[in-house]
């Protein structure tokens, strides 16, 4: 189950999000020659990526921030940009560019501090954007629950488009990297599924001040749990391909 877009950009222009996607990006192209030498793609991110044992020993601070711009390979990176770009916009427009942006760093670093904590004397490097933006998942869940995001769901040979209310697709995505945590070592490589979870954690308790401020569940109550702009509705037309007759093609 991939989400594709939500029904509610933003409602003014998101320059960090737009900054963020660009850092990303930018940074991936600078060391992606690397991927083609495996030892000095490992140097690399044993250098700028998040290694526990090192933070356990009391180095390599700023790798909790350099590992948050850094990507395993193209699909990692596009994951994570696809997840940035539908519930960054929204977070961005309700927080402001400043405080967004120090929400994201917050959760990124939260989110490896905690892996950190699972795992503290794991000497595999960890990469990736996902503890950050798991914050932002966590963040809109509790601020936008009923928003709706449009995903592409794929079992076997069904593929389908489906329109369902954000809870319940941040709460499945949640409970998938939760039972990872529980049932994967942390120790080994692969998906840092604590991260993810801690990150999403972090998310919703810093997003907590912001949304009681708001008003808590009267907020729910005056935007029916979706953001303040209206929503933008989507169609899904049908193809103009023409289909041949079977009896054209077959061999």
């Amino acid at each position: 189950m991939f989400p594709i877009r939500d029904h509610n950009p933003s409602g003014r222009t998101p320059y960090v999000v737009y900054g963020l996607l660009a850092a990303n990006i930018l940074v991936f192209l600078s060391y992606s020659g690397l991927f083609s030498d495996e030892r000095a793609l490992t140097w690399f991110f044993m250098e700028y990526g998040i290694v526990p044992r090192r933070i356990t020993m009391g180095e390599g601070y700023a790798t909790l921030f350099t590992s948050m711009f850094l990507h395993a390979g193209f699909m990692h990176l596009a994951g994570n940009m696809l997840f940035l770009w539908i519930f960054g916009d929204n977070l961005e427009d309700e927080m402001g560019h400043v405080g967004f942006l120090l929400f994201y760093l917050a959760c990124g670093i939260g989110a490896a501090l905690i892996h950190v904590i699972v795992a503290p004397y794991s000497t595999v490097p960890t990469v990736g954007a996902s503890g950050a933006i798991a914050g932002v998942m966590g963040g809109y869940l509790l601020l936008y629950p009923r928003a709706r995001v449009d995903v592409l769901i794929i079992l076997i040979i069904f593929i389908q488009i489906v329109s369902v209310p954000a809870w319940l697709m941040l709460g499945l995505w949640f409970l998938f990297q939760l039972m990872g945590s529980v049932n994967i070592n942390p120790d080994r490589g692969g998906v840092a599924y604590w991260a993810h979870t801690g990150g999403f954690v972090v998310g919703l308790i810093l997003t907590l001040p912001h949304w009681l401020r708001l008003g808590g569940p009267d907020f729910w109550h005056r935007t029916r749990g979706h953001p303040r702009h209206p929503p933008h509705e989507y169609r899904i037309t049908a193809s103009r391909i023409p289909k041949l007759p079977r009896d054209r093609w077959r061999r």
